[in-house]
């Protein structure tokens, strides 16, 4: 899968957000001059000439490759050669796994799913498809053959293996994990075992080869084979914080998630590990730990121990939010507001809102934060930041977009 071309516009917003290494800002910032002089069009870099030649580093142009996840915009590029079409395999259909199957079927007719699997019966998955409490009835036709799933017009096998290397994913670029079971880098590299070229990780893995989170720390993918996704939250957390640190310097800060309630949660009181979990998720707030407290310091080295975290777990089914309190060594030279919202004119994944907004407003949102910009507050250095993040769509949203950069290499 060679690109010949790919949107201005999404090449701005992958070096703005941090998706190329600084090393190739000013080899793709040629490009873009002069394929754009005005910085006006929605014209296309050329990466190819007639006579095949190109870039010398075609990893430039990997890292710019269909970033199509700018609130639905389509990216327009081009593909020398046949077969051109993505594979992935989703290993897992519970939430994570249907959203992203959903925002495939809608925004993504160049990427063919071609597996799922999962232990539960087929028709049970294919019910919690078509009916979803969340984001509504899906929209199209939901039905069964033996062994297959087909949706509309498309028929894709459907597989009940237990581990990985039992399936075939010979054809498969990217085996996108949906599963939260992985935790170690020997059961993600039975992936690899059978056949696909990658293994991507909706979850924390501490064994991953690279943890990556897009707007943050993308430049490091390089050729990590296992790649963990991080969380939700850290998806939300991160972007914010590297163009903190980029623009203004964090000097220390503290967030709390406020975050809906999950699977992992019970309906009653019951046993769980966490104390506080054990209580019933959908009557009560229950203070808990999260994992971007760690991760963030994997993602964000150099502010790495400056920033904490915990977590409320709140009684709605969806949309969670963060509030971040941080000192700021230096200040922005307009109100912080207007700072944030012109980073976020230029961010992949930043997007604001300056309306008063509820959680159900932001719901199906596709942006890792949407940073609500009426609740800034700030005071000498220290500012208080809150904004809101679907952990299931815009979560889903990011696997996407990381599952691309995986294959485009």
């Amino acid at each position: 899968m060679i690109a010949q071309s790919v949107g201005i516009g999404e090449a701005r917003h992958a070096i703005a957000s941090g998706m190329v290494a600084p090393a190739d800002v000013t080899e793709i910032g040629a490009l873009i001059n002069a394929a754009d002089p005005g910085c006006t069009s929605d014209a296309e870099i050329p990466l190819f000439d007639g006579t095949g030649a190109g870039l010398q580093d075609l990893a430039v142009a990997a890292k710019l490759v269909k970033l199509a996840h700018r609130n639905g915009t389509a990216v327009s590029v081009d593909f020398q050669g046949k077969g051109n079409d993505m594979r992935v395999a989703l290993n897992g259909f519970g939430r994570i796994g249907r959203t992203i199957l959903r925002q495939l079927l809608a925004k993504h007719s160049d990427i063919t799913v071609a597996l799922i699997n999962d232990i539960a019966p087929l028709d049970t998955c294919a019910y919690l498809f078509r009916y979803d409490s969340v984001f509504g009835p899906f929209p199209g036709e939901v039905r069964t053959d033996p062994d297959a799933l087909i949706i509309n017009d498309q028929t894709i096998p459907f597989r009940q293996k237990r581990d990985l290397a039992d399936l075939d994913l010979s054809d498969v670029d990217v085996v996108m994990d949906c599963t939260g079971t992985i935790s170690t880098r020997a059961h993600a590299a039975r992936g690899l075992t059978a056949g696909a070229r990658n293994v991507l990780i909706s979850g924390p893995c501490d064994e991953a080869e690279q943890t990556i989170v897009l707007g943050a720390n993308a430049h490091l993918l390089a050729d990590a084979r296992i790649v963990s996704n991080a969380s939700c939250t850290t998806n939300a957390l991160a972007p914010l914080l590297r163009v903190l640190q980029d623009s203004c310097g964090v000097v220390q800060g503290h967030m709390t998630t406020i975050h809906c309630y999950t699977g992992s949660q019970p309906m009653v009181d019951a046993p769980r590990g966490d104390l506080a979990r054990s209580r019933a998720g959908a009557v009560s707030m229950v203070p808990t730990t999260t994992s971007a407290t760690r991760l963030i310091d994997r993602v964000l080295p150099d502010i790495a121990g400056r920033v904490t975290g915990a977590a409320v777990r709140v009684p709605v089914i969806s949309v969670s939010a963060i509030d971040l309190v941080v000192t700021l060594k230096t200040l922005p030279d307009q109100p912080l507001a207007d700072h944030l919202a012109c980073i976020a004119q230029t961010s992949a994944v930043l997007g604001v809102t300056r309306d008063a907004t509820v959680s159900t407003d932001l719901r199906a949102r596709p942006e890792s934060l949407v940073i609500a910009l009426p609740e800034t507050i700030q005071s000498g250095n220290q500012a208080r930041i809150f904004g809101w993040y679907d952990n299931e769509w815009g979560f889903s949203a990011r696997m996407i977009d990381m599952a691309r950069l995986m294959a485009a290499r």
